[in-house]
């Protein structure tokens, strides 16, 4: 028979959606703060529980010291107890988990337990609230208004609430308690009371999701939706493309006598929808962008520093109808498809022309057609004289602007592609390591450095980027004079040796090195020691190995001189000039260490070894240098004040000067 406990478990289950194991975990956690604050043990002190989960039975398991008396049943058992509880092999000291269930927590600790429960409960719902929404981020939820504040609209989700502010509302859209809308889930955030969900009316996104919902070719990926332009409330413009050969994009999204299209309209509180079809040329896509008016000829302006412009061309009886009431037609097509849009009427761009004909980039055959250019002459004293206009007086229109007009405009497009590789020609020539440094690196006077900050040039490599250019690259910004530029010039000039110098090094370094060098900076000290040690086993082999001082001292007078011997017979140390007295005293003093001297060459440590009783070893470069190769060391010798030549050579003679101080005592030789 299922027990209360099991009964109550699955209500809270099936009530929150929760996974078994989370609520079990949380329950076994309430448990065991519960038990700790009842009984009073200390933190350190390990707690487990277990929930039978076919009983709801709860074990509680508490770490103890095995004593033969029990001073603090807290922390001690006995031992019979402990091998009673299955600790056979339990010895006097030991710690083992025996079971500690208290009878009866008492009303404190139940208290205590329903409120660890209650409070995992809801942060394990409150997580999957957020995980669950999280996923869903981008999609369209069904919602109904709760309450309608000032500054947001709250709108229940089911389980929980999501906020619909000011900014992401359509204002020609009123909302009531209770209203069922469709909703775009903008962005859930994580927050302390649980998920924050932000939802919108307005986003671009949200006719995305709804063609996607009414369009089956598009959610099957037969046709495509390239951009939307959107003033959510008004109008807004879909460009749609046919992934699949044989598929109108146009004709799938507005759909059998537009029903599919006036689903979504009548979802949008009937906001204009318009779908063209998206077409590679530019010129062709702005023209359909421009839908429902009817455009003669589209010439682009790509400037260098202004942008991409379109330059439209309608005839007068169109105009108003390409611009859109409150120039919203042409708004949206300029969103659409990325281009600031200038729309003139026929007879605009007629004048225009006429004043151009003179122009080099004029098409002679128009300019030279004087029956053409009275037509048009013709044709604009029509309009001036507010008579009507004819189809064919727009075609004379049209095809003289074309000649004149287009022309010119297209041939100030062509000369700004050249500029655009000029620039892009100028941009190579200045070295890689120029765009790294700082623009404090010139140290111009404070004036010149804060206009050239304002400017955006915040390195050297756009100060010579604006100077291969011309000087009227940097004339043009205000405040830089004649004076100011040639202080640019001269600090450019001044410091062009040094960062031109750090390249080529830069340059001059194969990888290998480089890679090398990186590998040496990053060895580990233990790496290094192990190498010290390795070369001295080597040392130890091919030498006679140094006597220790105290066994020395042990040997007697008659060893210690046979030792002196060995050494000075084995390698003698010569100098250019007479050794110091302390040098003389140290060496005769403390039996000599092999010396390890590190040196970096090409990228690689070279560690060289020198002993009393040999030359230098070097491992890891043979092309050494000729001092090296001779044993030769440089240091300074503090009474001749200069620098002298410590020379190693094999010794097979002794020397008078190292014989008298052989036998004499060293505190004598300290006093003299």
């Amino acid at each position: 028979m299922r027990s209360e406990f099991i009964l109550a478990f699955n209500e809270i289950c099936e009530e929150r959606g929760l996974a078994k194991d989370v609520v079990f975990e949380a329950l076994e956690t309430a448990l065991a703060s519960a038990y700790r604050r009842n009984v009073n043990v200390s933190n350190t002190q390990e707690i487990r529980v277990e929930i039978d989960q076919r009983t709801g039975e709860p074990t509680i398991y508490a770490e103890k010291e095995v004593v033969d008396s029990i001073i603090d049943n807290r922390t001690e058992v006995l031992l019979e107890e402990a091998q009673r509880q299955g600790f056979t092999d339990a010895q006097m000291g030991d710690t083992v988990m025996v079971v500690s269930t208290p009878r009866n927590f008492g009303r404190i600790a139940a208290q205590t337990a329903k409120q660890v429960i209650l409070q995992r409960v809801r942060e394990a719902e409150r997580e999957q609230l957020y995980e669950e929404f999280l996923d869903r981020e981008g999609e369209i939820v069904n919602g109904t208004v709760q309450s309608v504040g000032g500054q947001h609209i709250t709108i229940g989700l089911g389980r929980t609430e999501a906020i619909m502010p000011r900014s992401q509302q359509v204002r020609s859209e009123r909302y009531r308690p209770h209203d069922k809308i469709r909703v775009y889930l903008l962005e859930v955030r994580r927050t302390n009371r649980g998920p924050q969900i932000v939802v919108s009316r307005n986003h671009r996104n949200l006719l995305r999701r709804l063609l996607e919902l009414e369009v089956p070719e598009i959610y099957n990926g037969q046709v495509d939706v390239k951009s939307i332009a959107r003033e959510a409330g008004a109008r807004s413009k879909v460009a749609v493309v046919a992934l699949q050969e044989g598929v109108d994009p146009v004709g799938a999204c507005v759909g059998m006598r537009g029903v599919r299209i006036q689903s979504i309209v009548r979802e949008l509180n009937d906001e204009k929808i318009d779908v063209i079809e998206w077409d590679p040329d530019p010129k062709t896509f702005i023209a359909k962008a421009l839908s429902p008016a009817r455009v003669s000829q589209v010439h682009l302006d790509d400037h260098p520093d202004e942008g991409k412009t379109a330059i439209v061309i309608v005839p007068d009886d169109q105009l108003s109808l390409a611009i859109g009431r409150e120039g919203q037609n042409a708004r949206l097509a300029a969103k659409l498809t990325g281009w600031r849009i200038d729309i003139k009427s026929l007879t605009e761009s007629a004048v225009e022309s006429l004043s151009n004909l003179d122009h080099p980039a004029a098409d002679r055959r128009v300019t030279a057609d004087k029956d053409l250019v009275e037509k048009a002459q013709h044709i604009l004293a029509k309009k001036e004289a507010e008579r009507p206009i004819t189809a064919e007086d727009y075609l004379v229109l049209d095809r003289f602007v074309a000649g004149v007009e287009g022309r010119v405009i297209d041939q100030r497009a062509a000369d700004y592609e050249a500029v655009r590789k000029e620039r892009a020609a100028a941009r190579k020539l200045i070295p890689d390591i120029a765009w790294d440094l700082e623009l404090e690196e010139l140290d111009l006077p404070l004036s010149v450095h804060n206009l050239l900050l304002d400017q955006g040039l915040t390195s050297v490599g756009d100060v010579l980027y604006r100077l291969e250019l011309g000087d009227e690259a940097l004339l043009r910004i205000d405040g830089i004079d004649d004076e100011a530029l040639e202080t640019i010039h001269r600090r450019v000039a001044e410091t062009e040796e040094l960062w031109l110098e750090a390249e080529e090094a830069l340059e001059a370094i194969p990888a290998e090195e480089v890679a090398a060098e990186a590998e040496v900076e990053g060895v580990a000290g233990g790496e290094e020691d192990a190498a010290v040690e390795e070369i001295d086993e080597e040392v130890v082999v091919e030498e006679e190995p140094v006597l220790e001082a105290e066994a020395v001292e042990e040997a007697g007078d008659m060893a210690a001189a046979e030792v002196a011997e060995a050494e000075v017979a084995e390698e003698e140390v010569h100098e250019e000039e007479i050794p110091a007295i302390d040098d003389l005293s140290t060496s005769l003093v403390e039996p000599r260490q092999p010396e390890k001297d590190e040196r970096k060459k090409k990228g690689k440590v070279v560690v060289v070894s020198r002993t009393p009783g040999g030359r230098g070893e070097e491992e890891g470069e043979e092309d050494e240098t000729a001092d090296q190769r001779k044993g030769r060391r440089l240091v300074f010798d503090e009474e001749a004040g200069r620098v002298v030549t410590k020379r190693k050579r094999k010794g097979g003679r002794r020397r008078p000067e190292w014989e008298e101080f052989e036998d004499m005592d060293i505190d004598e030789l300290l006093e003299d």
